[in-house]
């Protein structure tokens, strides 16, 4: 099972580029998550609702052009698995109705997973936002924890707007206590780690820096590698022997973020 996240900072301008195709057509993911679709269902093209190869799923914002999820389910894969739900909420989380979570569940071959693509909340425009971006860490960590206690295979996607340590971000200090590398977000983490969950990217890479997949677009930092590493795949430990491959796809352009592949065997 071939999973990829991706925050695409707009559906329709991704796709327009033409950046969504090659990347679908390149990699073939069998679930894709997207985050900041920054539109509704009726606004986007038949490709990127009637996809001859995919099921489509978005949970858009309420606010038009903002925010918003989605996740693709192939249609090989769909065949082969049971009791396919969708979902757009995480029990008790802030209701901000931005669209912030779209979750699947299937049963393949007699195992359950949960899969859900989430956009994190910034946190940086209000004091309000700040402390409800707090709350919706500590829901979506309550939750992760209540699906794997009821026997599922739990995977989390997604922009987290969070760099867990020095070496997920280039300028360390002159960023630390801010929204983003804040302490408080970041001992988040450490609690989702203390909690039997592993940052798989990083649990296949200890040590590894240099590798982000966010670059601010108005200093031009991708061309300088200047970045943060946001974007993240969650997984119980159980499932960390499983994982064949994980990797950032940094070549792939579209976006001011860059996905992040991951390869479970079944």
């Amino acid at each position: 099972m071939k999973i990829v996240t991706w925050n695409v900072n707009g559906l329709r301008a991704v796709e327009r580029k033409g950046e969504l195709q090659k990347m679908v057509n390149r990699q073939s993911p069998d679930i894709l998550l997207l985050q900041e679709i920054k539109g509704k269902s009726e606004q986007f093209s038949e490709y990127l609702t009637k996809n001859k190869n995919y099921r489509q799923f978005y949970h858009s914002a309420e606010k038009p052009g903002y925010a918003g999820t989605g996740i693709w389910l192939k249609n090989n894969l769909a065949d082969e698995v049971e009791n396919i739900e969708f979902h757009k909420t995480v029990p008790k989380a802030p209701n901000m109705d931005e669209g912030r979570v779209a979750h699947i569940s299937f049963l393949m071959r007699k195992k359950k997973y949960d899969i859900l693509s989430i956009y994190f909340p910034n946190g940086g425009k209000s004091e309000q936002a700040w402390l409800d971006k707090l709350v919706f860490f500590d829901k979506v960590l309550d939750y992760m924890n209540e699906l794997r206690k009821n026997g599922s295979n739990v995977i989390i996607g997604g922009d987290m707007n969070v760099a867990h340590t020095e070496l997920d971000i280039k300028r360390a200090k002159e960023n630390d206590g801010h929204i983003g590398f804040h302490p408080q977000e970041r001992a988040w983490v450490d609690k989702v780690i203390t909690n039997n969950w592993i940052d798989a990217w990083r649990a296949k890479n200890p040590g590894v820096t240099e590798v982000y997949s966010w670059w601010n677009v108005y200093t031009r930092a991708r061309e300088r590698n200047v970045g943060w590493r946001i974007d993240y795949f969650f997984t119980d430990k159980k499932l960390f022997s499983h994982i064949k491959k994980i990797e950032y796809l940094q070549n792939q352009m579209g976006s001011d973020h860059c996905p992040l592949l991951m390869e479970i065997k079944n």
